[in-house]
C-alpha cells in the first residue's frame, strides 16, 4: 500500500506514463494477492527491479542522444557560420571586382574616344599642312619665276644701257667709237628712260625677293608648328594606347578572377545549402516541440 502510494505520487510529480503503468500493475498484483492469499511483495519487488532497469536504460539512451545532439548542433552551427562568412567574403570580393571592371571599361571607352578624337585632329592637321605646303610651293614657283624674269630683264637693260658709257670711258676705243656711223633715230639710247625702267625693275626685284623670303619664313614657321604639335600628338597617342593596353589586360585578369570567384561562391553556396538542410533535420530531432 505504501509502495503503491509512493509510485503513484512519483508518476504524478514526473508526469511519467511508465510509473503510472507500474502503479497500476502493483495495484493489480496487490488485489490478486488479497484474493489468493499469496504474498505480493516478491512480485512487486520484481516489478520495481524491472522498472529501475528500464529507467536506467532509458536514462542512458537519453544521455547518449543528448550528447549526440549537443555535438551535432555545435558542429553544424560552426560549419554553418563558417560557410556563411565565406559566402559573405566571396560576395564582397565579387562586388569589388565587378565595380573595378565597370570602372576600367569606362576608362578604356573614354581613352578610345580620346584616341579617335586625336586621330581626327591629326588628320585635319595633316590636311591643312598639305594644303599650306601646296600653296607655298605654288607661290614660291611663281615668285621665283617672276624674280628670275626681272633679274634677266635687269641684266639685259644694264648691259644695253651700260655699253655706251663703257666705250666712252675707254680711251683706246674712243676714236673708233667716234668714227662709227650714226645709229638710226629710232635706236637712240634714252639714258634717263633706261635708268627709270631699271629703277622700277629693281623695286620689283626687291619686292619679289622680300615676298619670297616672307613665304619661306612662313612655311618654315608653319612646318615647325606642325612638327611640334604632331610630335606632342604622337607622345599622347602612345601614352593613351599603352593605357588602353594595360587596362585591357587588367580587365581580362579581372574577368578571370570574377569567373573563379563566382565558381567558388556557387560551390560554397551548394555546401551551405546541404549544411542548412542537415541542420534542419538535426533541429527536428534534437529540439523538442511544444505539445
Amino acid at each position: 500500500s505504501e509502495v503503491l502510494t509512493i509510485v503513484k505520487r512519483l508518476a504524478k510529480d514526473h508526469h511519467s506514463a511508465a510509473l503510472a503503468q507500474l502503479a497500476s500493475r502493483i495495484a493489480a498484483v496487490a488485489k490478486l494477492g488479497a484474493v489468493t492469499g499469496e504474498d505480493p511483495f516478491a512480485k512487486v519487488k520484481g516489478l520495481l527491479k524491472d522498472m529501475i532497469s528500464k529507467l536506467q536504460s532509458e536514462a542512458q539512451e537519453e544521455a547518449e542522444e543528448k550528447a549526440y545532439c549537443d555535438e551535432q548542433m555545435s558542429k553544424t552551427e560552426a560549419k554553418k557560420s563558417e560557410l556563411e562568412e565565406d559566402v559573405s567574403k566571396l560576395v564582397a570580393k565579387i562586388d569589388t571586382a565587378t565595380s573595378k571592371s565597370a570602372e576600367l571599361k569606362e576608362q578604356v571607352k573614354e581613352l578610345e574616344s580620346e584616341l579617335a578624337a586625336l586621330a581626327k585632329e591629326q588628320a585635319e592637321l595633316d590636311k591643312i599642312r598639305g594644303e599650306e605646303h601646296g600653296d607655298y610651293e605654288t607661290a614660291k614657283a611663281d615668285l621665283e619665276l617672276g624674280l628670275d624674269g626681272v633679274r634677266k630683264a635687269l641684266g639685259v637693260l644694264r648691259d644695253y644701257y651700260g655699253a655706251g658709257a663703257a666705250l666712252l670711258q675707254d680711251s683706246t676705243n674712243f676714236e673708233a667709237f667716234m668714227q662709227q656711223p650714226a645709229m638710226p633715230e629710232k635706236h637712240t639710247k634714252a639714258g634717263g628712260a633706261g635708268a627709270s625702267i631699271i629703277g622700277i625693275l629693281e623695286v620689283c626685284e626687291s619686292d619679289f625677293a622680300k615676298n619670297l623670303a616672307k613665304e619661306d619664313g612662313e612655311e618654315s614657321d608653319s612646318q615647325s608648328d606642325y612638327d611640334k604639335v604632331t610630335q606632342e600628338n604622337k607622345v599622347t597617342k602612345t601614352t593613351k594606347e599603352q593605357d588602353v593596353k594595360y587596362k585591357t589586360q587588367e580587365l581580362k585578369s579581372l574577368d578571370t578572377t570574377l569567373a573563379e570567384l563566382s565558381s567558388d561562391k556557387a560551390t560554397t553556396g551548394d555546401e551551405l545549402a546541404a549544411v542548412l538542410e542537415y541542420y534542419g533535420k538535426v533541429k527536428d530531432r534534437c529540439i523538442a516541440k511544444p505539445e
